[in-house]
């Protein structure tokens, strides 16, 4: 995957506060043992810790400007994210806008932007506190999608995703693909706390996948509204294979027999790997978000 050199980067859509410290109540999901059962029970690209019971209060806490801010300071240009990870989330973050507020308005509608949040070990939101052991996830209560860049490392590490940048890049849009649902009402039928293959949890899941997928068919001819150009200049089938790699390693039943040694579908909240690498198919072939409909 590779970015216009000379294409202006929009940091004001993601907030940096790695290194800050964060106000408010503590995160009750530590590291270690804690941890590993929550990504046991697939809260990998999820909704806001207040839906899973990782909470403990501090609802009104929200993360605070870090001091470094260092994608203001360093992610200038498309070159940039070409050569720095952080630089390349942010690339991806204003063309999955790009591409939603464009297709939004296509149809008739308003996309309202939502910017993404970098941070360390912990962070404090609307939706309440939560640590990077929760994995990338996405808050109703300020549309913000909040990230821990160093989960990009665990999905190689911990769940055999291949990696590479593309593969960091469908975990933004997945995220994106939540805000999408929340902006068109269908959010919401996650929070009925049911859980199962069949579940609206998986549905809402795998509808998001599909949404990453057709933010992807569009990537390199999604015009950038600054140079009238394509952000993304270039997407491999290596790339794509990436994404569905990392797709793949993170369905409930890969992360079930991975860490408990069985399968248990009726636990299930994010869809099986086969299912998460169809939907994301399904969205990258068609380019048509009327194809996700994950609830017939």
């Amino acid at each position: 995957m590779q970015f216009d050199d000379d294409a202006d980067l929009d940091t004001s859509e993601v907030q940096d506060v790695r290194g800050s410290r964060i106000p408010g109540g503590k995160a009750t999901v530590g590291g270690g043992i804690a941890g590993l059962i929550a990504l046991i029970l697939g809260l990998l690209f999820g909704v806001g810790p207040d839906q899973l019971g990782l909470s403990s209060g501090g609802s009104g806490t929200t993360a605070t400007a870090s001091s470094a801010a260092q994608v203001q300071q360093s992610c200038r240009t498309g070159q940039d994210a070409n050569t720095r990870e952080d630089c390349r989330i942010v690339a991806v973050v204003n063309s999955v806008q790009d591409y939603w507020g464009q297709e939004f308005r296509r149809r008739g509608g308003t996309y309202t932007d939502a910017r993404t949040v970098l941070f360390t070990d912990r962070v404090g939101t609307p939706c309440g506190s939560a640590t990077s052991a929760v994995g990338p996830f996405y808050c109703p209560g300020d549309r913000q999608v909040y990230l821990d860049l160093g989960f990009f490392d665990e999905l190689r590490t911990k769940f055999g995703s291949s990696g590479g940048p593309f593969a960091q890049a469908y975990v933004v849009a997945h995220e994106y693909g939540h805000h999408v649902q929340g902006l068109m009402g269908t959010l919401s039928l996650s929070q009925d706390r049911q859980t199962g293959a069949n579940s609206n949890a998986v549905k809402v899941e795998l509808q998001a996948d599909c949404y990453a997928g057709v933010w992807a068919h569009h990537a390199t001819t999604t015009p950038d509204e600054s140079t009238g150009r394509p952000l993304i200049t270039s997407l491999t089938q290596a790339d794509v294979r990436d994404g569905l790699d990392a797709a793949a390693a993170v369905g409930d039943d890969r992360i079930q027999e991975r860490f408990q040694g069985r399968v248990t579908p009726e636990s299930w909240t994010h869809g099986s790997a086969a299912q998460r690498r169809q939907w994301f198919t399904t969205g990258f072939r068609s380019g048509d978000m009327a194809d996700c409909n994950t609830f017939r």
